[in-house]
């Protein structure tokens, strides 16, 4: 039986090398990263518990949570056993945590700790935290287990080099702490508001409507959604409703039956029927035409369908997530989306803001995310932003978001002729460069100078009825026409 637990615990520990790199690579809670990370290592290891601790570059103190809660541990440099694995960068193994004087007892709360295996989470630069595990459960800690540990360590420290938490500079020592969601930098204000209504989100099975300009991160923040939901092991289905041809809509979203039309050779399930079990994104919603539309209302009314041609009717269990950048009450003014269906769209509603407005600190911090990324990408780590370029990244307005900042960052790192980033490398057009632009609305919409006057009313118009909730009395009395003329005026062209 000892023989038969040792196979079960090696099989264990391999499989958690080998799934350690897909575990950071999804944009998840990292809180809820880290714990499940510990989960898994002390049922691999046959431990009663298991933290990883990151060292916070700004304080130096050990950190077992990301989020401030208060059930977090937090450790002084250099206090318990944890904290001397971060200084002295050595794997210690206590046998009788009681007589050792390094035991800091005062963070086991109303718990009692007998072993304590820790090794270094290190990397080629520096300690980033520790890896601790307590109470082996069939006595002491082995030096197999030992050795298993410090290799886990390192498999961590490369593995955390792929998520956001990595410090401001390569050099420092620990991690920084840029946001609570792994792969999506950011601490502003806007976001932190952004964070609870995903997090919020992500518990229930509700619908979610993303809105948010173009570049400002929608699909990233559908994966956060997905990864962080009961379904998170099922399917993330995605659906780009602006690269769908009008005809083959219906069978791309349902699918469709063999001789359904010429070239149906076969039965072809649509991306409902595949993400069954999981989460279906439908990024840029307002774009589906509106045959489209009523069948996908339908879907959201009762989870029921037909495939293209058959006569069965199915039933798929999805969770939808929309996204768009468009302003779907105008449309649903104009009559170009159904207003039942944006209704049944918008139980969640989420604003993705736009990175003018996250301030310039989190401009930089994303800039340096993306310098490090793509450094590492092209190998070319070494490569700097100049005092004068990250000037440049915080003056600039940014109308293609966090997207538009990422192709400069990569654009200069491959472009730089030496490991110093200037200005002219990160190819930002200037302001005027697509003609002088009047703001025409505070959510963002530009008209640029020299558009026909009846598209220039036209943009107006639907800019404000947007802004107005779609109410078209509210947006008649803003503009001071009568309701009858504003109908005429976003009445859809024949």
């Amino acid at each position: 039986m000892i023989a038969l637990a040792r196979v079960h615990e090696r099989d264990h520990k391999l499989s958690l090398l080998l799934d350690l790199g897909a575990m950071l690579a999804r944009e998840v809670e990292l809180d809820t990263l880290l714990a499940a990370l510990g989960t898994r290592i002390a049922g691999a290891m046959r431990a009663e518990r298991a933290t990883i601790y990151l060292v916070d570059a700004k304080t130096g103190e050990l950190r077992s949570k990301i989020a401030d809660l208060v059930d977090e541990i937090r450790l002084p440099r250099g206090k318990g056993i944890a904290g001397h694995v971060a200084e002295s960068g050595e794997v210690v193994n206590v046998a009788d945590a009681a007589r050792d004087p390094r035991h800091f007892g005062e963070v086991d709360r109303n718990y009692v700790t007998r072993t304590i295996l820790a090794a270094p989470i290190r990397d080629v630069r520096a300690i980033r935290g520790v890896v601790q595990v307590l109470n082996k459960q069939d006595g002491a800690f082995t030096a197999e287990d030992e050795a298993f540990l410090h290799a886990l360590a390192a498999q961590v420290a490369q593995a955390l080099e792929g998520t956001t938490l990595r410090p401001a500079d390569r050099n420092d020592r620990g991690v920084a702490v840029r946001g609570p969601i792994n792969h999506i930098v950011g601490a502003s204000a806007a976001m932190r508001a952004v964070y609870a209504l995903v997090q919020r989100a992500a518990a229930t099975d509700a619908t979610v409507l993303l809105r948010g300009e173009t570049g400002v991160g929608k699909g990233l923040f559908a994966r956060a959604i997905h990864a962080n939901c009961k379904r998170a092991d099922g399917p993330m289905v995605t659906v780009d409703c602006t690269t769908l041809p009008a005809s083959l809509v219906e069978s791309e979203l349902f699918g469709h039956e063999r001789g359904a039309y010429t070239g149906a050779d076969r039965r072809v399930q649509g991306k409902v029927e595949t993400a069954t079990g999981g989460t279906l994104f439908l990024d840029e919603v307002g774009d589906l035409p509106p045959a489209a539309q009523a069948k996908l209302l339908r879907f959201l009314q009762d989870r029921t369908f037909e495939r293209v041609g058959g006569r069965e009717t199915l039933r798929a269990d999805v969770r939808i997530v929309a996204a768009t950048h468009r302003r779907l009450e105008a449309l649903v003014a104009r009559g170009e989306f159904r207003d039942d269906l944006f209704y049944r769209l918008r139980v969640v509603e989420i604003e993705i803001p736009p990175l003018r407005a996250r301030g310039a600190d989190e401009t930089e911090a994303i800039a340096l995310h993306f310098l490090d990324q793509y450094g590492r990408r092209h190998d070319r780590p070494a490569v700097r932003l100049s005092r004068a370029a990250i000037q440049a990244l915080r003056a600039h307005a940014w109308p293609g978001n966090v997207r538009e900042l990422e192709h400069a960052i990569e654009r200069a790192v491959v472009l730089a002729p030496d490991d110093t980033i200037e200005p002219e490398h990160l190819g930002l057009l200037p302001a005027d460069a697509l003609g002088p632009r009047v703001v025409a609305s505070p959510d963002g919409v530009t008209l640029p100078l020299g558009l026909p006057l009846e598209e220039v009313e036209r943009r107006y118009v639907e800019a404000t009825l947007a802004a107005q909730g779609g109410n078209l009395t509210k947006t008649a009395e803003a503009l001071s026409v009568g309701r009858n003329t504003l109908k005429r005026k976003v009445r859809p062209k024949r």
